[in-house]
């Protein structure tokens, strides 16, 4: 195409609504033990049939108390029974006290808690007589019923990504089953005839052109990661006959095909028209550096009814990696009735210049430092993957924007993106 009439970059946004218009979750559920569901997206609300804490107890080792008792400092009271974690005790009558230790009922009657520091014996010959060492408050480490959940609250809303937080407020609830979304299925390969696995040819037996393929590795692990089942349908030849052959085979058993190189134009890039010819696809070139080139469509299945998601990558790896953050973890997501995207960005300062803006939206790769402001990795190619394993996150900077040092800037963390 003349570059004339070569279509506008796509702003990075934009392709993201559109890709996310195309998606629709995916049918039915299915009900796992609430051990196993780390990870997993809600299929509908968790609604609470409970109160939590489920009555009054008390938050501290020490003593229940009527502090009608107490209200001066330095009273002498009976203790008149012990109070564990897991019994009833007796309603307290006037003068009375108990020794209650944390997660304990609070008996009848009683309305404070008195931490056992603040008490003391009156003599060794008589360790039932305290004497209270302060004067306490209505209500004072009492944990009350329901003040954390009561009956009827949704706690945990349809689309929710369960993590251990959510596990053990599951588990408060008393559910050892939850219903959630099923696993996107999910075919990965590479195309390239230059692509060589790792363990298949010594570093020094190479031959000249080849590379290891690394893209299969991080994709594979970042799709882990979002819950999926993976099939890795390997490396596929760069033949028109094995790629239709590779995508006829993904589409029929799979949600999303995953494919990273050869959707570019050139006379060895067979992805493209062999998607074309089972389905449709759209070229997509986005405003964002680096990860210009991207792929989406669909392909038809030939044994089973509808079809599967087509997405190519960009081969560069980093390319490779930050346009799965950006756009494929989202759809991978909306695939499972949830809405996640990206993190939230800090603003922190540039220990950095960045003197020469670049007409595309760029991801800069830094690392935070001792002071609280950001370094950039020295070398920002897309195919440096050292880059993204020295950073800690990237820097999200406009379309023309030039940076100084001390400038503030956007700053997205790997750590959310990852987690």
């Amino acid at each position: 195409m003349n570059a004339a009439v070569r279509a506008p970059l796509m702003p990075l946004d934009e392709a993201l609504s559109a890709l996310l218009s195309q998606i629709r979750p995916l049918s039915g559920d299915e009900t796992v033990a609430t051990f196993d569901a780390d990870g997993r997206i809600l299929a509908q609300d968790v609604v609470s049939a409970l109160q939590v804490p489920a009555f009054d107890n008390s938050s501290m080792d020490g003593y229940a108390v009527r502090t009608a008792d107490l209200q001066q400092v330095g009273v002498e009271l009976t203790v008149t029974q012990r109070i564990a974690a897991g019994q009833q005790g007796l309603a307290l009558q006037a003068g009375q006290v108990a020794r209650i230790f944390t997660g304990a009922p609070v008996p009848a009657g009683a309305d404070a808690i008195v931490m056992q520091e603040q008490v003391e014996p009156v003599s060794a010959d008589d360790p039932a007589k305290v004497r209270f060492l302060t004067r306490p408050e209505p209500g004072q480490w009492i944990r009350r019923s329901g003040e954390d959940i009561r009956t009827g609250d949704t706690v945990l809303k349809r689309g929710q990504c369960l993590g251990p937080a959510e596990l053990g407020l599951v588990a408060s609830l008393g559910l050892a089953q939850v219903r959630v979304m099923p696993r996107p299925k999910v075919a990965l390969f590479s195309t390239g005839d230059e692509l060589v696995m790792p363990g298949e040819v010594a570093p020094a037996d190479m031959p000249p052109g080849s590379i290891y393929n690394s893209n299969r590795f991080f994709l594979r692990a970042l799709l882990h990661r979002l819950g999926c089942e993976v099939s890795d349908l390997g490396i596929v030849p760069d033949r028109r006959d094995a790629t239709v052959a590779a995508l006829k085979t993904a589409a029929d058993h799979h949600d999303l095909i995953l494919t990273s190189g050869g959707v570019s134009v050139g006379e060895e890039d067979h992805v493209k028209p062999a998607v074309q010819s089972l389905g449709a696809l759209a070229l997509w070139q986005i405003a964002m550096k680096p990860g210009k080139p991207f792929a989406y469509g669909h392909v038809r299945r030939e044994t089973a009814p509808g079809q599967a998601h087509f997405v190519g990558l960009p081969g560069n790896p980093v390319s490779s990696f930050m346009t799965f953050l950006l756009l494929v973890k989202p759809l991978v997501l909306a695939l499972q009735g949830s809405a996640q995207s990206w993190p939230s960005a800090l603003k922190l300062p540039a220990h950095f210049d960045w003197p020469k803006a670049d007409k595309r939206r760029e991801f800069l790769r830094v690392r935070r430092n001792a002071q609280g402001g950001l370094d950039l990795f020295p070398n920002q190619s897309s195919g440096v993957l050292t880059s993204v394993v020295w950073g800690d996150g990237v820097v999200d900077n406009p379309a023309g924007q030039t940076i100084a040092k001390g400038d503030e800037v956007h700053f997205l963390p790997f750590s959310e993106w990852l987690s």
